[in-house]
């Protein structure tokens, strides 16, 4: 029971973590609205925001050159899974969001497909810690699951901030 509530806590937070990143992926092109209400651009590097995030899960865990040498690839590599995973669930979303009237059926195939969603990030989860026990002590993997929440609130906040600078101006 005890693994159970444990198994829930991990897979809620990677849900968090996980719209976290969907969100600043999805938001990231309403930089030409902003331009053209004569506010400055907002733009997403994907490659700035994963070198930030290499940088960051190196210097929290401590990694070693060999270590982040195997880790982070396969660290993005689940991400990125875990991403695909949920195109469809985010597809059908949006598309309710537009509906007027969505009927009940549409509810719950919504509900179902973003269910289906967390079950295969938990499998993929569980595939992927597999691996990375191979590769990092049992001490830093315990860190890593921290360091990405940590990452994701401090991105989160950043982020944050340079909007209510540029709200300023």
């Amino acid at each position: 029971m005890r693994f159970l509530g444990y198994f829930c806590n991990i897979l809620c937070k990677n849900q968090i973590f996980i719209l976290t990143f969907v969100a600043v992926m999805i938001l990231s092109p309403l930089g030409i609205d902003a331009q053209e209400k004569g506010r400055p651009e907002r733009q997403f590097d994907k490659e700035v925001f994963l070198a930030k995030k290499r940088a960051f899960i190196t210097a929290e865990l401590s990694l070693t050159p060999e270590e982040a040498a195997d880790f982070m690839p396969l660290c993005e590599e689940l991400q990125q899974k875990k991403f695909e995973a949920g195109h469809k669930c985010r597809k059908i979303s949006k598309e309710m969001k537009s509906k007027t009237s969505p009927t009940d059926v549409e509810y719950v195939q919504v509900i179902d497909e973003c269910l289906n969603v967390g079950l295969k990030e938990a499998e993929l989860e569980k595939e992927y810690y597999e691996k990375f026990k191979k590769i990092l002590p049992p001490a830093k993997l315990y860190k890593y699951r921290d360091a990405e929440f940590k990452f994701a609130r401090e991105f989160m906040r950043g982020s944050r901030e340079k909007r209510n600078n540029n709200k300023d101006r």
